[in-house]
């Protein structure tokens, strides 16, 4: 089984993001939980660890004085080797229509980044992300809702 960080953070928040718990239930019990469904030691570990650096962010962008909304954003040779034209044209897209803003699009290329390899994401995991990101923001439950329906509607029976 070939697991990523992002396969055990999307296993994570499938399961847990309607849970009446704060963020989970104990970490160590959760790991045991996760390892028992196939995930690594190792990558269960990052994981945890990406989710820290993501509620760091959080907690900082809340201190943020916001960015000009006018503003062109220009990506690193990196950031461009992990996020295709795609992905950067659909955060593109969200900051134009309001989902999100410049901070918040800086935190989510910061846990894009943070994703283990080099490999490039595709737009699924990249929506992933951003649900990751926006969930338990205050103020952005419709954002939440939005890109929420955007990440499950692939997966939606087609009626014919």
């Amino acid at each position: 089984m070939k697991e990523n960080v992002l396969d055990v953070l999307m296993y994570l928040f499938e399961n847990y993001m309607d849970s009446e718990i704060a963020m989970f239930p104990d970490q160590e019990s959760l790991k045991t939980e996760l390892m028992d469904a196939g995930f690594t030691h190792n990558e269960v570990d990052k994981a945890f660890d990406w989710l820290e650096g993501l509620a760091s962010l959080k907690e900082q962008a809340m201190h943020t004085i916001p960015l000009a909304n006018r503003s062109i954003r220009l990506y690193t040779n990196h950031e461009l080797k992990k996020l295709n034209v795609e992905c950067r044209g659909f955060l593109l897209f969200l900051e134009q229509i309001g989902v999100i803003d410049p901070v918040m699009r800086e935190l989510v290329i910061d846990r894009v980044m943070a994703l283990e390899g080099d490999e490039e994401i595709d737009i699924h995991q990249l929506k992933w992300v951003i649900l990751m990101a926006l969930f338990n923001q205050p103020g952005r439950e419709a954002a939440f809702a939005w890109i929420e329906d955007q990440v499950f509607e692939e997966f939606a029976p087609v009626a014919h």
